[in-house]
C-alpha cells in the first residue's frame, strides 16, 4: 500500500497533538485531530451522501456553503468499493485512510477538485482503477492531480536516492500545487498513525519529514500542517529534547497563566478604543517553545504562548497596533510588518512585543480573519488558486496565455524550483543548494528601481538579487546600486533596500568563480555553476570577471576600443579586465565564448591557469595605441576628502573615470579601485606617480586579479 498503515484511532499519549489535554484553550489554530471511527463512520448530517463522508461534508460546507457535495459522494463510492478488502497493518479497512487525508484538507479550506482527488489518490496506484476511468467519471482537473499525487506515492525515498527525490517530486508535481497539498496531508496522516512500525523506519519516515516535507509546507504556507508534523518528527527523531520540552510545558500550565491577565487588559483597551477585535491565546507548539528557549537561554513564562488578536479590515491592523504601543511598553525590536511587505509564502500579519507594568512581555500577532485563514492554510486556502477570475474550476481556462499554469506562490517559488532542477548541472549540485534555500528561515524583502519587490534569504546580496530579477540574463551583472550608491555585487543586502542591478551590453559576459562566495539562492548558486561548467575559460575572461561598478550615469558601461592586434584576422579582441593590459606591456590572448579572443598580461594568474587546462593561446601585440582603459588600486589610510582629491588628479591627468568603488575601512585603512580611461597609455606612469603624491595614499597599482565583488 502506499500509505503507511497503524493505528488511526489514536497517537500514542507521549505524541504531541493539536487538542492535547492539558494544553492552554482558546487556541485559534484549525483542529485537525477528529479521525476516530465516529467521525469515519458515524451518522451523517447530509441526506443522500454515504454515512462516512459526513464529516467531510460538514468541513467543507463550513467552508463552500454552497458547493456541490454529489462528487464527494460520487468519489466515496468509487474509492470504498476499489479499496474493499484492503486492509491498513492496523486492521482498519483501507479506506480510513483517504477519507482521514480528505477529512484535513477539507478542515483546511480546500476546494470540491481538491477533495475530490483526495478521495481518489491511491486508488491507481493499489486499485484496479485507472487514470482514463478517473478521468472519464470526474473530469480532466481530478484525473491531473491524481496523476501527480500517483507519480509522487512511487517517489523512493530512502537514502540512496536521497538527491534525486526533490527532482522527482518536483517534475511529478507538475504546475499544480494542489498536487503537494494533498501529499503534504499523506504524510500528516500516516505520521500521526506511525507508532506500530518499527523505531527504525519511524526514524528514516520522520527524517525524510523533516528535511524535505516540512519545508515545502512552510514554502506553501500550510502552517497548520507543517506546525504538527514539526512536533511528530521532533517527538521521534530527538525524544529526550522532546520529552524535555513537554516537561517544561506542563510546569509552565500548572500555575497561573500570565497571558490571561495581560489578553484581559489588551481587550479592555480594544474596547475603550471601539475596535471590534477578537483576542486570544495562542500556545506555542512544542517545536516553537524548543526554538524560543534555544534562542533565550531560559524561558520567560509568557514564552509557552502569543496572543493573536482577529479584526476585520487591514486598517484595523494599525489601529490595534497603535493602541498596543501607545498603551503599553512597545519592544521596537520585535515589530515586524508582514502586511506591507508580505513574506514568500503568502504570509501576512503583524507581530510586535510589549511590556506590561509588572515587567511581562507578550509577542503579539495581529491579522484580520482572512489573513489569519492563509497563514494557517496558505495555497490551499485560495481555493482553486488556478481559477479565472469568474470563478469557474475549468482547468484549460485557468491555463496562461503560453500554456502554463500561474504561479500562486510568492514569488513564483515552485516555478523557479521546476526551472532549476532543469538547469541544475547534476543531482548532487540541485540538492545541495536545494537544501540550502530550504533551511533559510528567514527573509527579506528590497524594491527594485521600477518599483517591484524581490524576496531573498536574510544575507542575500547583490548576486543574488540580480538573478532573482533578471534569471540569466544577470550574468552581464558588472555593479550595483544600493539606496542610490554605487556598491560591488558581494554587498549584503537589507530589509527595505532599494537596489538597481547594472548590465554590461555585451551579451557574452559571463559570471566568475568568485560569485559563488556572496551568492546565497538556489537560483543564484545554479545559473553560476551552470555558466562555468558550460565555459572553463569564464573566470579569466575580462567580461566573465565580477566588476566591482558602473558608470554613475547610467545602467550600463560600453568598453573602449582596444587597440591590441591578434593573430586571427577579424575576430573581436577585449581587454581582459581581470589585469587590464596597456601598452607596452607584454600580452597573450586566449579565444573565449562568443568567438572573441581575451588579452592578458603575461604575467596575469589567468594566463597560467588557462594553459594549465591546455588552452592553446593565441599570439598579441599592440597596434595603434590611442586610448586604453586600465584598472588601479589605490592603498590609503582613511581621511575626509580623500576620495575628490584622488578623482581631482585623475581630472587633471585627462583620465575619465569608468567605475570607481571604495571599500569599507579596515584598521583605518582603505582601498580604492578606479577603472579609467586614459588618451594615451604612455601617460599611465605618471598618473600613478601622481596618485602616490597625494596624502594619505601609500601605494597604487595595477589590478592583479578579478575584482571580487
Amino acid at each position: 500500500m502506499s500509505a503507511e498503515a497503524t493505528n488511526p484511532e489514536g497517537v500514542p499519549a507521549d505524541t504531541p497533538t493539536a487538542d492535547q489535554p492539558g494544553r492552554r484553550r482558546g487556541r485559534a489554530r484549525i483542529d485537525l485531530r477528529r479521525l476516530g471511527r465516529a467521525a469515519l463512520f458515524g451518522p451523517t448530517s447530509r441526506s443522500g451522501l454515504p454515512a462516512a463522508i459526513g464529516h467531510v461534508a460538514e468541513a467543507h460546507r463550513a467552508h463552500y456553503p454552497d458547493a456541490d457535495l454529489t462528487v464527494l459522494g460520487r468519489a466515496y463510492e468509487l474509492a470504498e468499493s476499489s479499496h474493499r478488502g484492503q486492509m491498513r497493518k492496523s486492521g482498519e479497512p483501507y479506506i480510513t485512510h483517504p477519507l482521514a487525508v480528505t477529512l484535513i484538507l477539507a478542515e483546511l479550506g480546500a476546494e470540491t477538485t481538491t477533495l475530490t482527488a483526495s478521495l481518489l489518490h491511491d486508488t491507481v496506484e493499489d486499485t484496479d482503477v485507472t487514470l482514463d476511468q478517473v478521468g472519464a467519471a470526474f473530469g480532466d482537473e481530478v484525473r491531473y492531480l491524481v496523476d501527480g499525487v500517483t507519480k509522487l506515492e512511487k517517489v523512493d525515498y530512502g537514502a540512496a536516492a536521497e538527491p534525486e527525490t526533490f527532482r522527482k517530486m518536483l517534475v511529478a508535481t507538475g504546475d499544480d500545487v494542489r498536487v503537494m497539498s494533498i501529499k503534504l496531508a499523506d504524510r500528516l496522516h500516516n505520521m500521526r498513525t506511525l507508532s506500530v512500525m518499527r523505531p527504525e523506519k519511524q526514524a528514516r519516515i520522520a527524517k525524510v519529514t523533516q528535511d524535505v516535507l516540512i519545508p515545502l509546507a512552510e514554502r506553501l504556507g500550510v502552517q497548520a500542517l507543517k506546525t504538527e508534523l514539526e512536533d511528530l518528527a521532533f517527538a521521534i527523531l530527538r525524544p529526550e529534547e522532546y520529552e524535555d520540552i513537554r516537561a517544561l510545558i506542563a510546569v509552565g500550565e500548572s500555575g497561573a497563566d500570565p497571558l490571561a491577565a495581560i489578553a484581559e487588559e489588551v481587550r479592555k483597551v480594544l474596547r475603550e478604543s471601539d475596535i471590534p477585535a477578537e483576542v486570544l491565546i495562542r500556545p506555542r507548539h512544542f517545536v516553537s517553545v524548543h526554538r524560543v528557549r534555544a534562542k533565550r537561554g531560559e524561558l520567560r513564562p509568557t514564552d509557552f504562548g502569543r496572543l493573536l488578536v482577529l479584526v476585520g479590515e487591514d486598517a484595523d491592523c494599525y489601529a490595534v497596533l497603535g493602541e498596543l504601543h501607545t498603551c503599553f511598553t512597545p519592544v521596537i525590536s520585535e515589530f515586524k510588518d508582514f502586511i506591507a511587505a508580505p513574506k514568500f509564502n503568502l504570509y501576512q500579519s503583524l507581530h510586535t512585543a510589549v511590556a506590561v507594568p509588572d515587567g511581562a512581555v507578550a509577542e503579539v500577532l495581529i491579522r484580520t480573519h482572512r489573513m489569519h485563514k492563509v497563514a494557517e492554510a496558505g495555497v490551499v486556502a485560495l481555493g482553486n488558486p488556478y481559477a479565472p477570475a469568474d470563478g469557474t474550476q475549468a482547468a484549460d481556462a485557468a491555463d496562461t496565455a503560453n500554456g502554463e499554469r500561474a504561479d500562486p506562490t510568492r514569488p513564483g517559488w515552485l516555478s523557479r524550483l521546476l526551472e532549476w532542477q532543469v538547469s541544475a548541472p547534476d543531482p548532487d549540485t540541485f540538492w545541495s543548494t536545494l537544501r540550502a534555500d530550504l533551511a533559510q528561515d528567514r527573509e527579506i524583502t528590497v524594491f527594485r528601481a521600477d518599483g517591484g519587490t524581490l524576496g531573498l534569504p536574510a544575507g542575500a546580496s547583490c548576486v543574488d538579487a540580480a538573478y532573482a530579477q533578471h534569471g540569466e540574463e544577470a550574468h552581464r551583472c558588472i555593479g550595483a546600486r544600493v539606496n542610490g550608491r554605487l556598491a560591488t555585487l558581494s554587498t549584503a543586502l537589507s530589509d527595505g533596500d532599494i537596489v538597481q542591478l547594472l548590465l554590461a551590453e555585451d551579451t557574452s559576459s559571463g559570471p566568475s568563480p568568485e560569485w559563488l562566495d556572496h551568492a546565497r539562492t538556489a537560483a543564484a548558486r545554479i545559473a553560476i555553476s551552470g555558466w562555468l561548467a558550460e565555459h572553463p575559460e569564464g573566470a579569466a575572461v575580462a567580461d566573465a570577471a565580477p566588476r566591482s561598478a558602473a558608470s554613475a550615469t547610467g545602467g550600463t558601461v560600453r568598453r573602449a576600443t582596444t587597440g591590441a592586434v591578434v593573430e586571427l584576422p577579424h575576430t573581436a579582441v577585449r581587454l581582459a579586465g581581470c589585469c587590464t593590459p596597456v601598452p607596452p606591456d607584454a600580452i597573450t590572448g586566449f579565444a573565449v565564448h562568443g568567438g572573441a579572443v581575451a588579452v592578458h598580461r603575461e604575467g596575469c594568474a589567468s594566463v597560467a591557469r588557462m594553459r594549465a587546462l591546455g588552452r592553446a593561446p593565441v599570439g598579441a601585440d599592440w597596434g595603434d595605441t590611442g586610448d586604453c582603459t586600465v584598472t588601479l588600486v589605490a592603498e590609503a589610510f582613511g581621511r575626509p576628502q580623500l576620495f575628490a582629491d584622488l578623482t581631482e588628479v585623475i581630472a587633471s591627468a585627462g583620465a575619465a573615470v569608468v567605475a570607481a568603488t571604495v571599500e569599507p575601512p579596515s584598521e583605518q585603512r582603505v582601498r580604492h579601485t578606479y577603472t579609467l580611461q586614459l588618451p594615451d597609455a604612455a601617460e599611465l606612469p605618471a598618473l600613478m606617480r601622481t596618485m602616490r603624491d597625494v596624502a594619505g595614499v601609500y601605494d597604487v597599482s595595477r589590478a592583479q586579479h578579478p575584482a571580487t565583488a
